[in-house]
This record gives structure tokens, C-alpha cells and sequence, in this order.
């Protein structure tokens, strides 16, 4: 049976940031959307957490922890920095504003 539209956890994901970190960054967000359709919402912000890190790891090949931006060459759209991935707007823009909007379900 599908979810409802407010249990998918790719609701989570609507609206995007009004800014981005990097080029990279849109894309990057849409991809974990697209991966994340049809779950169900984090029972907490810790397992919001988790499911992010091992998205972001399975789509960008590294850690969310590492510091140094990255290139993906996936998410890569033409200019001198597409496919740039900012670490930093994952931990401090991205992850706060989901369990936002998590915690505004009352979930996490």
C-alpha cells in the first residue's frame, strides 16, 4: 500500500533551500529525494540522520563527515565547479532543515 503523501520521507525534501553550498548541491538533493520516495518518515532525527549519511555516501562515495568538498561527476552540468558537493551545507543547512521539518510532523 503506498504512503500517504505527508509519511513519504521524500516530502521531507519539498520545498529545496532557498541557497545552495555548491553547483553540485541541487542536484545532489533531488537524487536523495528520488532515493528516498516511497520510505517512510524517521521514527526519530537520529534515524533521520543515519538514512541521510548512508545516501550521501551511496551517491557521492564519501563520508558526510569529511571536510574537503567534492566532485561528482553524476551531478556534473557544465561550468568550472558543477558537480561541486559541499560537505559543510549537508551538515549545516540541509540536515538541521530536514529534522525541521520532521519535528514539525511530530516525528523525531
Amino acid at each position: 500500500m503506498p504512503l500517504i503523501p505527508e509519511q513519504d520521507f521524500s516530502s521531507l525534501f519539498e520545498p529545496p533551500p532557498a541557497q545552495w553550498g555548491l553547483r553540485g548541491d541541487p542536484y545532489l538533493w533531488e537524487a536523495m529525494r528520488a532515493a528516498l520516495r516511497g520510505q517512510a518518515l524517521p521514527a526519530s532525527a537520529e534515524a533521520l540522520e543515519a538514512s541521510i549519511a548512508e545516501r550521501y555516501l551511496g551517491l557521492t562515495g564519501q563520508a558526510l563527515d569529511l571536510p574537503d568538498r567534492l566532485h561528482v561527476p553524476a551531478f556534473a552540468h557544465g561550468g568550472m565547479s558543477s558537480g561541486m558537493i559541499s560537505p559543510r551545507f549537508w551538515r549545516d543547512t540541509a540536515l538541521p532543515l530536514l529534522r525541521a521539518r520532521l519535528a514539525a510532523r511530530g516525528a523525531g
